[in-house]
């Protein structure tokens, strides 16, 4: 579950981390009321699920109460665009109104949990204010790594050696190396999976502040933390996320795809992904019915992967266990009619009841191609796409 930005503010000035002074307008005339109260000057920032906010036009520095109520009434009730939403955007229904803050130098920091080793790691780097996913590909050597041990967590003289790394002045040293022992703090004790303050800022007048956060929370672990929870925001989930959500699936839209892939479990449907990768064409998303579903809920799924307008083909890879084949290839059926697709599918069906499911799926009419394996099916698919025959 991701945070609004004037969210992940209030969880970092909760743990002392210094930040700018805020607050959050839903109306021009909240905005320029807020503004008034920052002296006449403010930081105009649009409220969404996304990075490159200011490339968009959804960070606007303003001087004057009026400019103010101005921004906000340009961007509340549209739509933002970034390199990270979809081509229609994220609904922008507030704005936060900061102050603004003389910049000397700015910097980057976050905790994430690495994977590969298991453990969180804090990454910080002095280039600051910039993507840093470029900044890792391009300078990779401007990036400081530091794992922290998986159960005693960042001791003391790894946030020192971290802010001594940055470069800080000598006299921000200590304070630096205090906000990134709260950052972690924060991160362990709130289930995060990203805490990120891009940029974090030393101000002329030499104070470190963290200007603009980003906080990301375990999904599976807001029942531990319910006041965190109400802080979620639809509006801001993909439709056809929010959907499979609903009817209790796991929904995952991919970027530049073309084929949707229906699957029952999470390690088919990487294994699915991978190989459709190989075999030269690109999943559009992918769907994990999970292994209780009955008919109702399989249809939903088709119908949600088939919504998708990026889908050109839909590959259905079932091991029937749990859920039998005959169950899956019935709800396949009846997701087809409802939705009134007529995409091509290709089907790989094996496990408990996989004859009868793929008889249902012969009878059907259906626009059906099947394949005995998944190495046969995903270049299946990419003939379908491409045109050619299957």
């Amino acid at each position: 579950m991701k945070l609004h930005e004037y969210q992940a503010r209030e969880l970092l000035a909760g743990y002392g981390i210094p930040v700018p002074e805020a607050s959050l307008a839903t109306t021009p005339e909240e905005a320029r009321a807020a503004t008034e109260a920052l002296g006449g000057r403010s930081v105009v920032k649009a409220q969404v699920h996304a990075g490159g906010r200011g490339k968009a036009g959804g960070v606007r520095l303003v001087d004057s109460p009026a400019a103010a109520a101005e921004a906000a009434e340009a961007l509340i009730g549209t739509n933002l665009v970034t390199h990270q939403t979809s081509p229609s955007g994220a609904p922008v229904s507030s704005v936060m109104i900061a102050e603004q803050t003389a910049i000397a130098t700015e910097l980057y920091l976050s905790v994430l949990v690495d994977a590969q080793l298991r453990t969180p790691v804090v990454m910080a780097s002095q280039a600051g204010g910039m993507e840093i996913e470029r900044v890792a590909e391009e300078t990779p050597e401007k990036i400081i790594r530091v794992a922290a041990d998986p159960v005693f967590g960042l001791w003391p003289y790894q946030a020192r050696d971290i802010a001594l790394a940055l470069d800080v002045p000598p006299a921000l040293v200590r304070p630096t190396a205090a906000l990134i022992s709260s950052l972690f703090k924060l991160f362990v004790e709130n289930d995060c999976t990203l805490v990120e303050i891009n940029p974090l800022v030393i101000t002329e007048d030499e104070r470190v502040i963290a200007l603009d956060s980003k906080i990301d929370i375990d999904d599976d672990a807001l029942f531990r933390h319910p006041d965190l929870a109400k802080l979620a925001d639809p509006s801001q989930d993909d439709e056809l996320e929010q959907r499979a959500r609903n009817a209790g699936l796991s929904y995952v839209k991919l970027d530049d795809g073309s084929v949707g892939c229906m699957v029952n479990g999470a390690g088919l449907a990487m294994a699915t992904m991978d190989i459709t990768l190989r075999a030269g064409t690109n999943p559009a998303n992918f769907l994990d019915v999970g292994g209780g579903a009955q008919e109702e809920t399989i249809a939903e799924a088709f119908d949600i992967i088939v919504s998708d307008p990026d889908v050109k083909a839909v590959l259905v890879n079932i091991f029937g266990g749990i859920l039998r084949c005959d169950i899956a290839a019935r709800g396949v059926v009846m997701g087809a009619h409802q939705s009134g697709s007529g995409l091509p599918i290709v089907v790989v069906m094996r496990g408990t009841n996989a004859e009868e499911g793929l008889e249902i799926l012969r009878k059907s009419n259906l626009n059906v191609t099947f394949a005995d394996d998944l190495s046969e099916a995903a270049p299946t698919v990419a003939r379908v796409i491409a045109g050619g025959a299957a």
